[in-house]
Formats: C-alpha cells, structure tokens, sequence
C-alpha cells in the first residue's frame, strides 16, 4: 500500500517545524492528507491572519495536499472543567480552531469531552451540562463555517470509554456530532476494539492508529506496544471501515517521518493493504 494512503497527524512536529515545514518533509515520503495539530508556533489561530491562511491554503493545493482534520490537544485545555473561567477559555480557543477550520475548507476539528479533578470530582451530571453547553455553541458554529465537530475518545475524559461516550452524545440529540476513535486510547483501558468499534458506528468519521503498552500511556509506532493490529485491521473491516487512518504517532525519534513510514509497511504486512480506499 502506497503511504499516501493513510493520513498523519503533526503532533510530532509541533515544537520543532511549522505546519508548512512539516507538511513539506512529510510529503516527501509519499504523504498527502494530515491532521493539523494546534500549537503556538506550528499552527496557531491567533497567529494566523487572513493573509497567512489563505498562503497555507495555496501552498496546500499547489502540492496536492490536503488537510483532514484540526486537533486541539487538550493538555490546557478543558470544557467540562469545574471553574467557569476554565470552561469559558477552553471554549473561547476551540471557537477559533473551527473557524480556522472554515477558512482552510477543513472537513473536521477533533475536540475531547472534557476531564475531572482524579481526587475532588465534580458530579458526572455536571461535567455532562458543561459538554453539551460547549457543543451548543461549537456545532451551530461548525455548521456555519462549513466544518464537522468530532469528539473523541480519551482515559483520561470523563467519558472514557466507547460506551459512556455514545450513550452522552446520544442524549445530547444531534446527528450532527461525531465520534474520532482512538484505537490506541481505548487499548490502554482495556476496551474490546471491536466492540467499541462496533458502538461508535453511526457516528463513527475518524480512526486514529498508533501502538500502547498497558502500563504506561503511549502514541508510538506501530510494533513498540502490545496492540495486536493484525486484530484492528480485522476489526476494521468488521464494521466495513475503508477510509484512510490518521496515524497519531507522538514522541517519535529524531525522524519521524520514517517511523510513520515504516509503520505504513507493518499495518500493510497486518492485513491493511488495500483496505482504505477513501
């Protein structure tokens, strides 16, 4: 399988290259689709003026690059956070990603539900209240500019699993929001990948694929954890998945771009050539 048919996240570039020197050195190992990671310095919204995003969108098309996805790491931030002021500031960014969306004609801006204080919770209700009041504001706006909303599944969210996460934008009521599934997140609590799979269907738009142990979290290459991927790419078919992975690969060497590469020639040797057709 040829690599440009999986898609690749730039969270492994966010503190050493802009977004356009990112994209540039991945393209030359057959690249062409990837999901933009927000970081000041590699891809910013407040550092992106009218002008700035118009020359990436030119830079994009001239090379047959295309942008799948804007992720927003939530390392700062926090929608389902107990201080309003938290709640309010996530909120705030997460507006500027989709409409940066909307400028760059991106069809997907990935968010995470939210995360708890581990020792003094709030109560699950409440988180709830608070995802759904950023998605108030973040699916009209999407909708608006042309852009999809995708929630993600995360252990460290307060909706960690395939199931509580489904069943919380289930009771919101609106078809319009999506799941992103993270293969190597659910591996780490121990869910069943296809079965998790299988209960994010009808909103599932996104897969992400990197390896985990199940004693420290990771995002690395493929063959470095203890995830079966011959098994993934039979779950994936399962559910008759044929659009192409992200590959979120994170804390690579020195070389990044080789390590997604050569991780495209194992999921190729696990069953996934040929697989992803869109």
């Amino acid at each position: 399988m040829a690599a440009s048919d999986y898609a690749i996240t730039t969270y492994s570039y966010v503190v050493t290259h802009t977004a356009e020197q990112c994209m540039s050195a991945l393209a030359e190992w057959g690249f062409n689709a990837f999901e933009l990671v927000m970081y000041p310095g590699h891809a910013w919204p407040a550092d992106m003026d009218r002008g700035a995003r118009q020359q990436l969108k030119t830079s994009l098309s001239e090379r047959s690059l295309t942008l799948r996805s804007l992720n927003q790491p939530n390392i700062d931030l926090n929608i389902a956070a107990a201080t309003r002021e938290m709640r309010d500031y996530s909120l705030s960014l997460l507006r500027k990603t989709v409409e940066l969306a909307g400028d760059l004609c991106v069809p997907d801006v990935v968010i995470g539900p939210g995360k708890l204080n581990p020792l003094v919770p709030i109560p699950r209700e409440q988180a709830v209240e608070h995802l759904y009041r950023a998605l108030d504001v973040l699916v009209p706006l999407a909708n608006k500019v042309g852009t999809r909303i995708l929630v993600e599944n995360m252990p460290f969210a307060f909706v960690p699993d395939a199931e509580s996460l489904m069943m919380t934008l289930e009771a919101y009521g609106s078809d319009e929001v999506g799941v992103l599934y993270d293969v190597a997140n659910g591996a780490f609590i121990r869910e069943d990948i296809r079965e998790a799979l299988r209960r994010c269907r009808s909103r599932l738009k996104m897969i992400h694929l990197s390896d985990t142990g199940l004693s420290v979290y990771k995002h690395d290459p493929v063959g470095c954890g203890t995830i079966d991927f011959n098994a993934v790419m039979e779950d994936l078919g399962s559910i008759g998945w044929t659009e192409r992975p992200v590959l979120e690969m994170v804390g690579l060497t020195s070389d990044p771009a080789a390590e997604f590469f050569d991780s495209t020639r194992k999921l190729d040797v696990a069953g996934g050539a040929g697989r992803f057709t869109q």
